[in-house]
């Protein structure tokens, strides 16, 4: 595997040199992972395109794009991918708010499903979509348990409209994802927080799906509203500050939630992801050393899955919370998966309105939110497997 990596920033192209340079005329593969008056902008995918002419072009808003151990605001970051053992295929998903999220993952599976099918990046529109419904359905017809992973497109902390493109400047209302194919290609995922959990632990009595009603009886919004504090005056953007921690049943896995929006009409609380009843979740808050401590244990987690010390591509993609909770800190937890890929790894990424990864090897994908999610990339010889 070799890639090639560029950023747009101020108008300007720069090459950002890798220790695998790819072939532009030979790559595969292009991710590009931006602002959205970026990423939607013709002239910057004609540029990538005619830099890369035989390549897949996929594109993503982002709410900040990480490369190599920095965060970058309102700019593109490009990441080529030649790949020398394996193969991709890219396929696209229109979706609209009335679109039955579970029912466009399951079509994502059947067409990219394939005997040698080693691994899945979905990155989906933002807005609208139901993170956890996707999943569910990709999941559904996934019998083989490849890892799913990748992530819902941001809009920086506006959550007005995301874009998504393949082979075409990025739109609204797109999910792409895209299929790694061979023995050879080696995949590592992990997926971290690093937030406390605080308060008792309650019980959702009532909901639907991704919009939560009550919680012990009581409406979901006024008993929210009642651990805010100061902070209840800047809903919904301050729920990211205060997501929930849910869990299942007794398995020790706990999935997080954070809230896209509020109904103060009908007391009601939209998530990024489901909360079934009877799940149990507990509010959480930040804790700055453990958020970036996170990011060093999804970076470890990730080589040990990948069977291989230092993968030759890693994609980083971080909740767009935890970027509002480190502000000028941001940075350091990109820099702390660094120290643990080392120099020779591409490093791409973005912050996301929702992770996808699971949350062991050989486990279906979930939805998480406020987390690191790392996928590492290698290719290995064929008799050494």
């Amino acid at each position: 595997m070799k890639t090639t990596q560029l950023h747009y920033q101020s108008g300007k192209w720069i090459n950002i040199p890798t220790k695998k340079e790819a072939n532009p005329l030979k790559a595969q593969l292009v991710l590009v992972f931006g602002a959205g008056i970026v990423v939607g902008d013709a002239q910057v995918y004609d540029y990538v395109k005619n830099y890369f002419p035989h390549a897949d072009i996929i594109s993503c808003s982002t709410s900040g794009e990480i490369l190599a151990d920095n965060v970058y605001d309102d700019t593109a970051v490009v990441t080529a991918i030649q790949l020398e053992k394996s193969s991709v295929k890219a396929v696209l998903q229109k979706v609209s708010s009335g679109v039955n999220s579970y029912e466009t993952g399951k079509s994502i599976m059947q067409q990219l499903e394939a005997e040698n099918l080693a691994s899945i990046l979905v990155l989906s529109e933002g807005s609208f979509i139901n993170g956890s419904e996707l999943v569910n359905g990709l999941n559904e017809l996934n019998t083989k348990q490849v890892p799913i992973t990748g992530g819902l497109a941001g809009d920086a902390a506006r959550f007005e409209r995301t874009q998504v493109g393949l082979n075409a400047p990025a739109t609204e209302g797109n999910v792409v994802a895209i299929g790694f194919y061979g023995n050879e290609v080696k995949i590592g995922h992990s997926s971290f927080g690093g937030w406390d959990e605080f308060g008792k632990e309650r019980i959702i009595t009532k909901s639907d799906k991704n919009v939560l009603y009550e919680i012990d009886g009581e409406t979901a919004l006024d008993l929210y509203k009642q651990y805010l504090g100061p902070y209840v005056n800047e809903l919904p953007g301050s729920a990211l500050l205060f997501p929930l921690s849910m869990r299942l049943d007794d398995s020790g896995k706990n999935l997080v939630r954070t809230i896209l929006t509020i109904d103060e009409d009908k007391k009601t609380m939209t998530f990024a992801g489901n909360l079934p009843e009877g799940a149990r979740v507990r509010l959480m808050k930040a804790n700055f050393e453990k958020i970036i401590e996170g990011s060093s244990i999804a970076a470890a987690k990730s080589v040990e899955t990948g069977q291989k010390q230092f993968p030759e591509l890693a994609i980083l993609i971080s909740c767009v919370g935890r970027k509002l909770i480190l502000q000028d800190r941001t940075s350091e937890e990109v820099q702390a998966a660094r120290n643990i890929f080392g120099d020779t790894t591409s490093i791409t990424g973005f912050y996301s309105y929702g992770e996808i990864s699971p949350f062991n090897p050989h486990t279906n994908c979930e939805l998480h939110n406020q987390t690191m999610t790392i996928t590492t990339f290698s290719e290995v010889q064929s008799d050494t497997l």
